[in-house]
């Protein structure tokens, strides 16, 4: 999308969650609180982010807020912090109540001393309260001896917020598009001789630039055998002439996050190796695009990936053997030892839905996302190809996969770090997945790039 377009308002979003909610816990109040705030050291604060659920519920970004929700009423009330003098002269200007009531759309605004009562009011004596976990202290302060319940609410939310609306969807193509422009300076400016964390700052400057003040997790640009490490942080390193820099960074927007990893060669061109394991791994990464469709069990989804990950590296001769038989032994775990997908959204590792979509594992394949693919799922595809030291040297490994992986031939590749591309994607209805992320991946897209 482009950044010019108008979006949904925060709390327009919010109020259709709300409904989706009491719709789906009639039964019993619901409250739910704003995360801490957490100390970095001394006096200093980290840089606040709400909790996934109150945003989801509210659209607030602050911290110190309440939200009691009640079905039996049709009523929604706002908790919110005092206004003092202290925080006026240090930290700026809180809403009012009346302020509140406008930027947040809820009608019934109410500070929190107002709490004790008004929970007595919506939960008398022993009817139960679905509480989530920012908002169990506040609760058990102010309503002493209420009956609190957790799970019915954790897996709700789980359920509710996997399948993205309307409103959500334009927020993570905005994600996406401020997402774009980083990935693309940092191709344009990368050269060799620069520091890690100079790419770093010029990526993440056009993040802010394009009006997203937040990163949806903290970003890995890793050079060379750094890309080798699947979560590098260190981003310390001095780019080295030939190599290729792996750039795994997301934009966050409103809360929504984009995760998009794209590996381009730090001179502008790919040599004839980058270029072959880089190829291996976008046709892998195709295929499982074009297969995310309604339907699909996201653990074939994962054999997928590795039976079309296994074929590639056979014609680069680091296999040995049918591609069948690679993906049962796990040897192509050996050069892709993750998952191929994730959900995305409020947070970069998003909500599973829910016990009703839970699926029992299969046998080998132990994975954190777990579902059958719907319409208005978001997730990422992911497939990498890495030369990791640590299994190339296991004895262990070699002795399992001997005749299988060619160890002597993958230890040549080991400055080569490893290649990961992924895509943000958006199930749909009927037909291929929706890509969010449009930022070059075509060998020669990605080197018309870096030539500018």
């Amino acid at each position: 999308m482009h950044l010019s377009e108008s979006l949904p308002s925060p709390a327009s979003v919010a109020r259709a969650h709300r409904r989706t909610l009491l719709r789906r816990l009639p039964d019993a109040p619901i409250v739910v609180g704003s995360a801490p705030e957490l100390l970095r050291n001394g006096d200093v604060h980290f840089s606040y982010r709400q909790s996934s659920d109150m945003l989801w519920l509210t659209g607030i970004g602050e911290p110190g807020y309440t939200l009691l929700l009640d079905a039996a009423t049709h009523s929604e009330t706002l908790f919110v912090p005092k206004l003092t003098q202290k925080h006026a002269v240090w930290l700026g200007h809180i809403p009012s109540r009346a302020e509140a009531r406008v930027a947040f759309g809820i009608r019934d605004v109410r500070t929190h001393d107002e709490l004790g009562a008004t929970l007595k009011r919506v939960a008398p004596g022993r009817r139960p309260l679905h509480v989530d976990a920012h908002a169990s202290r506040a609760v058990r302060k102010a309503r002493p001896g209420a009956r609190l319940v957790a799970g019915e609410l954790r897996d709700a939310l789980d359920e509710l917020r996997i399948v993205k609306d309307a409103g959500e969807r334009a927020l993570m193509r905005k994600a996406s598009a401020a997402t774009r422009a980083g990935h693309l300076a940092a191709m344009r400016t990368a050269r060799a001789g620069q520091f890690e964390y100079q790419v770093q700052a010029e990526l993440e400057r056009h993040f802010r630039h394009e009006g997203c003040a937040q990163l949806g997790y903290g970003s890995i640009v890793a050079g060379g055998r750094n890309a080798a490490v699947l979560h590098y942080f260190g981003n310390s390193a001095r780019l080295a002439a030939g190599a290729l820099l792996l750039i795994d960074a997301g934009a966050e927007y409103r809360g929504y996050t984009a995760d998009v990893t794209r590996t381009f060669p730090v001179d502008g061109r790919f040599d004839a190796r980058q270029r072959d394991v880089y190829e291996v791994v976008l046709r892998a990464q195709e295929a499982c695009i074009d297969a995310a469709r309604a339907g699909l069990v996201s653990m074939d989804l994962q054999r997928l990936a590795e039976t079309r990950l296994a074929e590639g590296l056979r014609t680069l001769s680091l296999l040995k053997g049918g591609a069948e038989e690679l993906v049962e032994t796990q040897a192509v775990r050996v050069f892709f030892p993750h998952g191929i997908s994730h959900t995305l959204g409020l947070d970069v590792h998003d909500v599973q839905g829910g016990r009703r979509r839970r699926l029992r594992q299969q046998p080998k394949v132990k994975l954190r996302f777990r579902a059958r693919l719907e319409p208005g799922f978001a997730i990422t595809i992911e497939p990498g190809v890495y030369f990791i030291g640590a299994l190339l040297h296991d004895p262990e490994l070699r002795l399992k996969h001997r005749g299988r992986v060619n160890f002597t031939r993958a230890e040549g590749f080991l400055d080569l770090g490893g290649v990961r591309i992924e895509d943000d994607v958006l199930v749909q209805a009927e037909g291929p997945p929706l890509n969010l992320t449009e930022v070059p991946k075509q060998v020669a897209d990605v080197e018309a790039v870096c030539a500018r």
